[in-house]
């Protein structure tokens, strides 16, 4: 009887890991890529404008993740990944949700935060060279995508990004 009720607790446990998990294994994170790249090369021109505490963080190179493939499953969007991959990598991430947006908004990545290289910075995204006007968390991701998240230090004019202008 004592087998048995060990056995019994063991497969309980092992459920219950399982729902915790989201019942997701392993090799079931999806059967389709994108890359992403994480950088902030833009503050390599403005280190005057970053808190001082943040120098040291910031890579010489500007990249804080080089192109890295990441795996997917249909469905998820651009923050699933982001979330992904920062987990994957050791990557510090902070984001809160903006019930105005419904969407995640970006707060942080690799502890470089918006605001920390003046009024005017942040993260922002593009997919496939284009950077949507909506949050990361609104936009599902394609077999193939190229997603770069990209700290702008000018409200993504030093990015490329011409949100809302002509």
């Amino acid at each position: 009887m004592g087998k048995r009720r060990a056995l019994g607790l063991l497969l309980c446990l092992l459920l219950l890991l399982c729902t915790a998990c989201g019942g997701r294994t392993q090799n079931d994170t999806g059967d389709l890529h994108c890359t992403v790249t994480i950088e902030c090369a833009t503050v390599l021109a403005h280190m005057d404008d970053l808190s001082p505490d943040k120098a040291e963080i910031v890579p010489s190179d500007g990249v804080l993740l080089p192109e890295t493939e990441v795996a997917f499953s249909e469905g998820d969007t651009v923050f699933d990944v982001l979330q992904r991959v920062c987990r994957a990598q050791g990557i510090h991430m902070e984001s809160n949700w903006t019930p105005a947006y419904n969407s995640a908004y970006i707060e942080g990545i690799g502890n470089l935060y918006e605001f920390d290289c003046g009024s005017l910075s942040g993260w922002m995204y593009s997919v496939n060279g284009v950077w949507p006007d909506y949050g990361c968390s609104s936009y599902t991701l394609h077999d193939g995508d190229t997603v770069v998240w990209s700290y702008t230090c000018d409200l993504g004019r030093d990015v490329g990004a011409r949100q809302g202008e002509p």
